[in-house]
């Protein structure tokens, strides 16, 4: 027998190693838009992942600088028969605004005393911003009040009109609220974009909103876009926050939706249904 025939080669099982890891990562890239398994050349990106990551980045630029068209919005907004008010925050323009994030929290004086003219007691105020994402909140304030409004109608709600804010961000609703006379304040706001999300909203409650409430104060609801959270599963668990934070009469840390089911389970274990009613007429 020749020698040979005993120093016969292996064949390598890198390739097929790196075949089933592409595979891999590929089938979970198809359920997440995260940057996840990106390949790489030697100890950096490969061309292809570097640019996509420029692409992002620029996109996410793009969504923070974008300008909001306020009377456009408040347009499509009333056509479905809403009670609609434009307002804006001290914040003169797009750029001071992300320069001086203390100006969109606070109220534009002439707006303040406008809204205080229309003060009537009401349990919810909202409020609509355009936040770090305008196109989020145009894009998907419409389509979420449309889960929101009617289940909040349908118990007797006192609601204020729709107030759209340019410039604004999450805690300038706190002076709508106090302006308006209402017991609590829901704000929905264009959220920060990202690399892999430029166009999602955060619903933000707080009960008794006044001038030194603090991010402590109020739950949040994130995530809200086409491949985060639905619509339906944010409405079905902003209304169970909502009904125990009005029967227990506080926000944030101290109420938490873990009695709340996913929309799946339509269960609301912290109160009973009309628990809610009572509490609406009595105030």
């Amino acid at each position: 027998m020749s020698s040979h025939s005993h120093d016969q080669t292996v064949p390598s099982a890198e390739p097929r190693d790196r075949l089933e890891r592409d595979a891999f990562w590929e089938r979970l890239r198809h359920v997440t838009p995260a940057r996840i398994g990106l390949a790489t050349t030697g100890a950096s990106l490969a061309t292809t992942p570097l640019l996509d990551f420029r692409i992002a980045h620029a996109r996410a630029r793009d969504a923070v600088t974008a300008p909001f068209d306020s009377a456009a919005f408040q347009a499509v907004l009333a056509s479905s028969g809403q009670d609609v008010l434009g307002v804006s925050s001290m914040a003169s323009d797009r750029r001071e605004y992300l320069l001086r994030p203390d100006l969109g929290r606070q109220l534009a004086k002439a707006d303040h005393l406008a809204l205080a003219e229309r003060a009537r007691p009401c349990d919810l105020a909202i409020v609509l911003a355009d936040g770090l994402s305008p196109a989020a909140v145009t894009r998907h304030g419409p389509p979420l009040l449309e889960k929101i409004l009617p289940q909040l109608t349908a118990e007797g709600w006192r609601l204020s009109p729709l107030i759209v804010v340019e410039r604004g961000r999450v805690g300038i609703g706190d002076a709508i609220a106090t302006a308006l006379g209402a017991r609590a304040v829901l704000v929905m706001v264009g959220e920060r974009p990202g690399l892999s999300v430029q166009e999602s909203v955060g619903l933000y409650i707080t009960w008794a909103p006044t001038g030194t409430t603090t991010d402590a104060d109020r739950n949040c609801i994130s995530n809200i876009w086409q491949f985060g959270l639905s619509y339906d599963a944010a409405a079905f668990r902003l209304h169970g926050l909502l009904k125990q934070m009005f029967v227990r009469r506080l926000s944030g840390v101290m109420l938490k939706d873990d009695a709340i089911t996913d929309a799946s389970g339509r269960s609301i274990d912290a109160v009973e249904g009309d628990d809610i009613g009572f509490d609406l007429q009595s105030r």
